[in-house]
């Protein structure tokens, strides 16, 4: 057993004293500690996040460990966005069904890009520094760390030789009798004394050298432990960089899913009344089936064309809603269900759970209704509202 392993052994049986490192020393080893873990813990959620599915996640593993390019793979978006297309080639492009799908898919496509995006901006810039610092910092760090800690074992080694020693040159000085009768014995235990006393100094020159080695490896491990801050300031810029990216990505989302939502919303009356439909869809997401069916009947005057130097005043009136004025019956209070901005000054944005009132004009689009809020007044889609009693 080599003289370190015999002083840890002592230790652990409580046999053996042990050098303490200072407090601040031991306030340093405990912030490294946290940091790894932490470390570990951040970067192996946000891999679940990036990617949920653990047998794609173990595949990129093996890749990166052989250092060779993660193939690409399509994105739950992307897949979702071909079955649409190929089930709208299938039941006919052209029907109301088909032309859904196409649009929702296409949609689904787009969110399926950004969602690729995101995932490569994320692992570049937060995974990557993150993965960098465990496998090259961190690793540097404890590496020192074991170094430092056979230098201390071996400085209490010699702390405990130098003490035993010291012990037995006391024990032997005090052993000769000088009314000794037999010289003999007398000789012996001087020449003890003696071999103790180059025993000290030899442990004592020991000491020296395991001392100066402690101290210079606990300067060097210090200051890679005090290079945890500069970790910190690097992780807190990656973090900023991955939320930014977050952000963009939740953005995009937003945007495409409102987009498809005004898509479907001006065209979802047809959909609705078409016969291929095999049943219906639920009420609170289907307002234009609703509202055939409770907004009182107000007589169709077709739209004459307009000739020039005579204004069409039924189109004027769907044109600019603020110029109209409600029918004297008809007006119903609704809900709105979700947020809508407006795409031009026809209309009128929309904010979800307010309520406004609505009525509908002789030769609108089924699909819409005139709203009003107070002074503010423009054309809202159906889809977007609950009418109510």
């Amino acid at each position: 057993m080599t003289t370190s392993s015999l002083q840890f052994t002592e230790e652990k049986l409580g046999q053996a004293e042990k050098t303490e490192l200072d407090a601040h020393f031991e306030n340093l080893l405990a912030r490294a500690d946290s940091t790894k873990n932490w470390t570990e813990k951040i970067l192996r959620q946000t891999e679940v996040l990036l990617q949920p599915n653990p047998s794609a996640r173990v595949e990129e593993f093996l890749y990166e460990k052989l250092d060779r390019k993660v193939p690409s793979r399509v994105t739950n978006g992307e897949l979702l966005a071909q079955y649409m297309t190929e089930a709208a080639n299938d039941f006919g492009p052209g029907t109301p069904y088909g032309k859904t799908l196409i649009k929702v898919g296409e949609t689904q496509r787009r969110l399926g890009a950004a969602e690729r995006d995101f995932i490569h901006s994320a692992s570049i810039n937060f995974l990557t520094p993150l993965r960098n610092f465990l496998e090259g910092d961190w690793r540097t760090i404890s590496k020192e760390r074991r170094i430092l800690q056979n230098r201390r074992l071996d400085l209490d080694a010699c702390k405990a030789r130098l003490k035993k020693a010291k012990a037995a040159e006391a024990k032997a000085a005090a052993v000769p009798d000088f009314q000794e009768t037999r010289p003999r014995n007398y000789v012996l235990s001087a020449s003890a004394s003696a071999l103790w006393s180059d025993e000290v100094e030899k442990a004592e020159h020991e000491l020296r050298l395991t001392q100066t080695e402690f101290d210079r490896q606990a300067e060097v491990t210090r200051l890679l432990l005090e290079g945890i801050s500069s970790t910190h300031v690097n992780h807190l810029r990656c973090l900023h960089e991955f939320v930014e990216s977050q952000t963009n990505y939740y953005a995009q989302c937003y945007q495409y899913m409102l987009d498809l939502q005004k898509q479907l919303g001006r065209f979802s009356g047809t959909f609705v009344g078409n016969a291929e439909s095999t049943s219906p869809p639920p009420a609170a997401t289907s307002p234009p089936a609703v509202a055939a069916a409770t907004l009182p009947a107000v007589p169709t005057i077709p739209v004459v064309p307009t000739i020039v130097g005579v204004p069409n005043t039924v189109a004027e009136s769907v044109l600019n809603p603020n110029e109209v004025k409600p029918p004297a019956s008809g007006t119903r209070k609704a809900r709105v269900l979700y947020d809508y901005e407006a795409a031009d000054s026809t209309e009128l944005a929309l904010l979800a759970d307010e309520m406004i009132t609505v009525y509908s004009l002789p030769g609108m689009d089924p699909d819409w209704l005139i709203g009003e809020r107070g002074n503010q007044k423009g054309k809202v889609p159906v889809t977007y509202l609950e009418l109510l009693s």
